[in-house]
């Protein structure tokens, strides 16, 4: 990280400022060495340039052995697609000439998908993920200078409340133990008349068709390991079923989640090794998280409209995307 990040960050404990050690860097950069909270002396490591306010070993270490696993799999500068490009400007409206000059805060960037585009478009990008995803997260925009990546945990983040004016979190919050609080806590971080956008799973009726919910109870008890296997062999083999099922004429595209692996060549113009790959990814994705909790229009709406928020939007398009701007002074 550079130097003149650390008076950004503050306490997750306490939200007071950090006295920072330096073990290892340059005049710019810091490699190794300790943030220290003035007020309440806790201390938080700083490791591979990196500073760590959790431990690794987490309810989401299934995502960092993913995205360490997986790392270039779906960055737009690997696949030569715009994928992760349009998912992200489309969730969040967000017009790239208004992050000129803006910070952004990334939370749950995984390997950097997002991060990567809106690296190009923003002043700087603060990428925080929960695993030690952000491993292959700082490895892909090693060379983005005006990228930050920070492991902490999205309920108690390390940065001053309402400081933000462009916060996104997408593919994430399904994933953690209590989504209203983290949403909750994602919001506390939205300056006045800043915006946020999320997204998450949708609570639908059809959800009890669709065979990841009927393997999960057993999957997601499995070692990270012995699943992988799995997964591997589930693709080997089910795959092929899911892309001619996947190619029916009208109802290919619903019966193929009956096929419990991953199978995107109906959505994306990827390649037949890229299909593979992605299955692999993203059938692991589905069985691996400890929580999977998807919620309904009706919860997120209300979840902006109750933390303060306009303009509201809540909308579908395959997962469920919300976006708002806080209110000013005067409930603008």
């Amino acid at each position: 990280m550079k130097r003149s990040f650390a008076p950004l960050l503050r306490c997750p404990a306490c939200q007071s400022a950090f006295d920072l050690t330096v073990d290892a860097g340059d005049d710019e950069r810091v490699e190794s060495g300790r943030l220290t909270c003035a007020k309440c002396g806790k201390s938080y490591p700083i490791v591979r340039s990196i500073p760590r306010f959790v431990s690794s070993d987490n309810y989401a270490n299934s995502f960092g052995f993913q995205w360490n696993r997986f790392r270039r799999t779906q960055l737009d500068s690997h696949t030569g697609l715009p994928l992760s490009r349009d998912r992200l400007r489309f969730s969040t409206g967000w017009d790239p000439v208004e992050l000129r000059n803006q910070t952004i805060l990334d939370i749950g960037c995984g390997a950097g998908r997002f991060t990567e585009v809106a690296a190009g478009d923003a002043e700087q990008v603060i990428a925080v993920d929960y695993s030690d995803a952000v491993e292959a997260c700082r490895e892909n925009l090693r060379g983005a200078s005006n990228v930050e990546v920070v492991q902490a945990d999205i309920y108690r983040l390390p940065f001053p409340k309402r400081s933000f004016r462009f916060v996104y979190c997408l593919g994430v919050l399904q994933h953690t133990p209590d989504v209203k609080e983290a949403f909750r806590s994602l919001a506390e971080h939205v300056a006045e008349d800043g915006r946020l956008a999320v997204d998450v799973y949708p609570k639908l009726w059809r959800n009890v068709l669709w065979s990841k919910y009927w393997i999960r109870p057993l999957t997601k008890t499995m070692s990270r390991g012995r699943l992988f296997s799995l997964v591997e062999a589930m693709v080997r083999y089910l795959l092929p079923i899911s892309l001619v099922v996947g190619r029916i004429p009208v109802v290919g595209r619903r019966l193929r989640y009956a096929i419990p692996v991953a199978n995107h060549e109906p959505d994306f113009p990827l390649t037949p090794e890229q299909v593979r790959e992605w299955a692999v990814l993203n059938t692991f994705d589905m069985l691996a998280p400890a929580h999977d909790h998807p919620q309904s229009a009706k919860t997120l709406t209300r979840w902006f409209s109750e933390a303060g928020f306009r303009k509201v939007e809540v909308f579908r398009r395959g997962h469920l995307i919300g976006r708002g701007i806080r209110m000013g002074p005067a409930g603008r």
